[in-house]
């Protein structure tokens, strides 16, 4: 990319640069983008990680076909790649899965290269990373029904909270009755089916 100082020798190239930056910002439309409820009888999950001055948490959410809360999970995983986190998340989700006894279940996460490694078994260096994959591998094809797919974060916000939230937390925490406070506006809109622009 030219310097500044060069590209004022050149106003015709700085003014098709900025009629071409503007034409393509102008153009571009908002997404609408819901949080969708699962089928009758089964449950969905969706979670997520958070990095924070190198250190990381995750945080995900289980609910109905109601989009009724089931139930919340949030910890501190320590030091950690911001990929490792979203496998970490997605790990301990199954993790809960099994423990409660689901087996009709949707995963959803906003990160898309976790979608890519695992349905298309990509190769990871990270051997942490590889540790949560091989896990995962293993649950999946166990469970009766189970579906994975990819949602803008603003799909994904109650799963967002909750992983910010574990920065907070000494120990992991697991809500099974009532979900924390912060996360109860954004289940109601998501229950009533509100569309959140997406913008970027």
């Amino acid at each position: 990319m030219l310097a500044f100082s060069k590209m004022a020798r050149f106003p015709g190239l700085l003014q098709t640069r900025a009629t071409l930056f503007l034409t393509r910002n102008y153009h571009k439309q908002p997404i609408e983008v819901v949080w969708k409820k699962p089928e009758h009888g089964w449950t969905k999950l969706n979670f997520d990680g958070s990095r924070k001055h190198g250190q990381a948490s995750i945080g995900g959410i289980f609910r109905n076909h109601k989009g009724e809360f089931l139930l919340g999970y949030s910890e501190p995983i320590g030091a950690a790649t911001s990929t490792v986190a979203e496998f970490a998340a997605l790990k301990r989700g199954l993790e809960l899965v099994l423990e409660n006894g689901w087996t009709d279940l949707w995963l959803e996460g906003d990160a898309k290269i976790i979608m890519d490694i695992i349905s298309k078994r990509g190769r990871l260096r990270c051997q942490e990373a590889k540790k949560h994959v091989n896990y995962i591998n293993v649950v999946m094809p166990g469970l009766s029904n189970c579906v994975l797919s990819h949602v803008y974060r603003e799909g994904n916000r109650a799963a967002d909270k909750l992983a910010k939230l574990g920065h907070q937390f000494q120990d992991p925490k697991v809500w099974r009755l009532q979900p924390p406070d912060i996360v109860l506006p954004i289940m109601h809109e998501d229950a009533q089916g509100k569309i959140v622009l997406r913008t970027k």
